[in-house]
Parts: C-alpha cells; structure tokens; sequence
C-alpha cells in the first residue's frame, strides 16, 4: 500500500523538494519527481544542481536516455513512470497512477492557493483509503 506523507508550511515548495529528493537519495531511495506546470521542471532541475554547494544529487528528465540508471528522475506527464519507489508531487492535482509507489510525498506552502487544493488531495487519499501523514516543516526550521 502506498504511504503518503504531506509536508506543509513549507517557505518553497521547490526549495522544499529540493531538500527532500537530496534526503531521499542519501536513504538510498530512488526518487520521481512530478512536474507538471509549464517550466516547473526546468526551474526544478537548476534549483537542484545549486541549492547545496557541496551536495550533488544525480538527476534527470525522464526522457534521457540516462533515466533507467539515474537516481532522481524529474517527470512532467508521469505517462510511464520508471522508478517506483518515491513521488514528489509538484502538481496541484493528485498525481496520475499514484498507487503505483511506495511513497507520495506531497508539499505545501503558507499561501492560500496552495493549501485549497493540497486540502482537496488529502480528502482524495483518504477517499481510498490512506491515512496521509502530516509533517510540519516549519518545526523543523526551529529545531
């Protein structure tokens, strides 16, 4: 059964999965990314080579030829998904085929128009029968 955890209050979302792809990798966990607004992917990718100076974390689109033997794959349609085991989801939407990872983690800002659809997600997992985790990034912060 897929685990889905949400990680709220977060100042950046894409800060946000930027730490937590590189958390996930360190874990040894193979990590979709879902990016589905137009040049989401691409401030994604760039954010993710320079967000940690001395971190590298190996990635990809999914359409590169090096995505079956990369790590982190950043993916705009989720179409045919090549790593199973860990989901970002960027989206505003529950990401298509979600049942098929491990994981979905789902991260939520402060703003208003962000919360609105993540509260929509949440109802839509527990539709099916998943009880998400909530995980408070702003306590993190203070720690």
């Amino acid at each position: 059964m897929t685990e889905v955890r949400f990680f709220h209050n977060a100042p950046d979302k894409l800060s946000a999965a930027c730490r937590l792809t590189a958390a996930a990798y360190r874990h040894g966990r193979k990590v979709t990314v879902f990016a589905p607004e137009a040049g989401q992917a691409t401030r994604f990718d760039a954010l993710l080579w320079t967000f940690q100076p001395l971190a590298f974390v190996p990635h990809v689109m999914s359409t590169s030829p090096l995505a079956a033997e990369t790590p982190v794959l950043i993916d705009t349609h989720l179409e045919d998904p090549q790593h199973l085991d860990v989901l970002i989801n960027l989206g505003n939407d529950a990401p298509p085929a979600f049942e098929r990872f491990t994981q979905v983690i789902e991260i939520v800002t402060s703003d208003p128009a962000d919360r609105a659809p993540a509260r929509a997600r949440w109802a839509f997992y527990r539709e099916r029968g998943l009880e998400p985790e909530a995980n408070d990034l702003s306590a993190r912060e203070r720690s």
